[in-house]
């Protein structure tokens, strides 16, 4: 029973994983670029709406991946315990840890703080200049994404 438990969490984990970092991935390298193409200057209309319904998607993953990740660590012969990083797969999985924190900061920072200023800025520099910033936070997480992933591979050959 404990393995379909453990698979059933390392599903949902990688599902959760997929859908955030995959949904970056095509927000970056294929919605972007094709509506700017497509829709030129109304390309953030479509880009908003993208966003207003992948963020749920979004906010549930990052739950899933909270509580199957407490649960496949509890679940792993190699943690110590927290705060004892008596190996290096107990490090890497911390390391691994903060970046998806940084991660998770900078999802809700761009949907509760970011957006609505966005939303209220009247000028239009000040407003491409906040899209700017948000897109490149968008950029930040990709990148960060992919370093957990990086270190996902890590500690499941340590």
């Amino acid at each position: 029973m404990k393995e379909v438990i453990l698979a059933a969490a390392y599903w949902l984990h990688l599902t959760a994983t997929v859908v955030w970092i995959g949904g970056i991935f095509f927000i970056l390298f294929i919605a972007i670029p094709s509506a700017r193409q497509v829709l030129g200057g109304e390309a953030g209309k479509l880009i908003a709406e993208i966003s207003r319904r992948f963020t749920p998607l979004v906010n549930y993953s990052i739950i899933l991946l909270i509580v199957t990740g407490l649960a496949l660590t509890g679940l792993n012969k190699q943690f110590m315990g927290i705060g004892n990083f008596g190996n290096n797969w107990t490090l890497t999985l911390t390391l691994k840890h903060l970046l998806v924190l940084g991660m998770i900061v900078i999802h809700f920072y761009r949907g509760l703080m970011l957006a609505p200023k966005i939303a209220r800025t009247e000028s239009v520099a000040g407003k491409t200049s906040l899209q700017k910033f948000s897109l490149n936070l968008v950029r930040v997480n990709f990148c960060l994404g992919m370093l957990v992933l990086l270190l996902g591979g890590i500690t499941s050959v340590l």
